[in-house]
């Protein structure tokens, strides 16, 4: 007995399988159960975007953080080129995060470098009026060697300039003019030379007569340091004679000057007795009266 095989629902069964299978293989594809979600942000490039293209990677310090969504020129500036990257939500991208092109490998096909990212720093919003927050960016490596060859370029070409000026034909005719005067000069200055020869040896001993006559000096200041040390002791020893003079001296004079008046005054009166009675030396008379400022003497009973 022969089964027979319905093979519309066959059919059925066979094309219903191939297209789950078609639509789970999309849904993998589209990330699944992992499916990650992205914000727009834009990037504001003034330099050439050559080798970027549609679907590059955006990488984050080396991580791939998301994709170049789409490339567009500024309407407003056509120097400008808009990047508008799709970058996963949580990706770290503040206010100090900047984007530079980098080429991968030697093929140069170029993709969006992403750095910075305090973590104190707030997060990347949108400006009002902007329809995504701004990445800043700077020049990729590519441009700043080609500006720094431009530059070397210049200043070789003007120092070109400046040669091939200084060697024109005029100032070579003055710098054989100086070089003919050198010579000259250097001609005569051999003679010169030779005569200075005599004068130069002489003046060898001079300066050895001028070191010893330094050397004299030196020995009769030391002379006269001496000599003015002991000045200064035979002062002092001056010094302390006078104060002695005057304190042991000058009494001992003033008393002998003082008895010496006394004496003088007696021998004054005296003499005045003895011319006016020369008997009185040999007769007793009556007492003188004592002058001003003398005292009457005690009487003796002979």
């Amino acid at each position: 007995m022969e089964t027979k095989v319905n093979l519309t629902l066959v059919g059925a069964f066979t094309l219903a399988l191939g297209l789950a299978l078609i639509a789970t293989t999309l849904w993998l594809a589209s990330g699944g159960l992992w499916k990650k979600q992205f914000d727009i942000y834009q990037a504001i490039e003034n330099e050439s975007v050559t080798g970027l293209n549609v679907n590059a990677p955006v990488r984050y310090n080396g991580v791939e953080v998301g994709r170049v969504r789409r490339i567009a020129l500024d309407p407003e500036d056509p120097q400008r080129v808009n990047l508008f990257l799709a970058i996963e939500q949580g990706a770290p991208i503040r206010q100090d995060t900047v984007a530079v092109l980098k080429a991968q490998g030697l093929t140069g096909i170029a993709y969006v470098e992403l750095s910075g990212g305090a973590r104190n720093t707030p997060p990347l919003r949108t400006l009002p009026g902007a329809p995504y927050p701004v990445i800043a960016t700077k020049s990729s490596l590519s441009t700043r060697l080609e500006n720094v060859l431009t530059n070397v370029a210049a200043k070789l070409d003007s120092t070109s300039n400046n040669v091939n000026a200084m060697l024109s034909e005029k100032n070579q005719q003055a710098f054989s003019a100086v070089l003919d005067n050198l010579a000259r000069s250097t001609a005569q200055l051999g003679p010169v030379l030779q005569r200075m020869g005599p004068a130069l040896d002489r003046v060898a001993p001079a300066l050895d007569r001028v070191g010893h006559s330094a050397e004299s000096l030196a020995r009769m200041g030391d002379a006269v340091t001496q000599t003015s040390h002991g000045a200064t002791e035979a002062v002092g020893a001056i010094g302390a004679d006078a104060k002695r003079f005057g304190t042991d001296t000058l009494p001992e004079l003033e008393r002998l000057l003082s008895e010496l008046n006394v004496l003088s005054a007696s021998l004054r009166r005296l003499s005045e007795q003895t011319e006016s009675a020369p008997s009185g030396l040999l007769f007793r008379h009556p007492p003188v009266r004592p002058g001003p400022g003398e005292t009457l003497p005690e009487s003796t009973t002979p």
